[in-house]
């Protein structure tokens, strides 16, 4: 697993005033939709979604509309994202894990919730772009670490809240492991023809409160690294 810090290259990223209006906008719409988190609210209404599409989404990156990204992979639409970061109940100072780094939209939300950040990405092209973005965005303190989701980062554990960004058909067993007791975990569960949201509360060593938040749709968590 590496950890990447410095980017390779200055980018031009540029956020103006219609930017931010069509933001506000979304965050209405997010509101509409029974997301009642400040802090949730407040990150999407900062955070410049459109630098993370490519040039030809832009337009559209504050529709709440998932995008395709490189290597096969999406951006989740923002509606999810922020269903995700509300059932994680951040609190301030939280060690969060994220499995799929992606487009790094997740991450910036958890981390202007004020959350540190560890996050995985298993395919390496996205690993070296999303790492050099956030950089540019000026999240450094966002660790990226490339490595196989399902074995999460020991090293740095335990953590006080995990999220999944991938639908997994097989629970990922070392992730709960990894978290604290008292701790959450948030996790698309099935396959590609059903998933549901799941939130999971560790009561003890191997004692958990499961909740059910509802159908979702995911790409598939897979294993190993590419």
């Amino acid at each position: 697993m590496h950890y990447k810090q410095n980017s390779t290259k200055a980018k031009s990223l540029i956020d103006n005033y219609r930017h931010k209006g069509l933001r506000q906008n979304l965050v209405t719409t997010l509101r509409r939709k029974g997301i009642q988190d400040e802090k949730v609210l407040h990150a999407i209404s900062i955070i410049p979604r459109h630098f993370m599409l490519d040039k030809a989404f832009a337009d559209w990156a504050y529709r709440d509309m998932a995008f395709p990204i490189d290597a096969e992979q999406t951006i989740s639409m923002p509606y999810t994202v922020a269903l995700q970061s509300q059932l994680l109940s951040i609190d301030p100072e939280d060690k969060v894990l994220e499995v799929g780094t992606g487009s790094g939209y997740q991450a910036a939300v958890l981390f202007h919730m004020g959350a540190k950040v560890y996050t995985i990405e298993r395919q390496r092209k996205l690993f070296d772009k999303t790492s050099d973005l956030l950089v540019d965005m000026k999240m450094q303190g966002i660790r990226t670490l490339y490595g196989d989701g399902y074995e999460g980062a020991p090293r740095f554990a335990p953590f006080d809240k995990i999220v999944v960004t991938a639908g997994a058909s097989v629970f990922p067993d070392k992730l709960l492991e990894q978290l604290k007791i008292g701790g959450i975990m948030v996790i698309p569960s099935g396959n590609s023809q059903k998933q549901v949201m799941m939130r999971y509360i560790k009561l003890a060593i191997g004692s958990c409160k499961k909740e059910n938040h509802g159908p979702c749709a995911f790409v598939p968590m897979l294993g190993g690294v590419e």
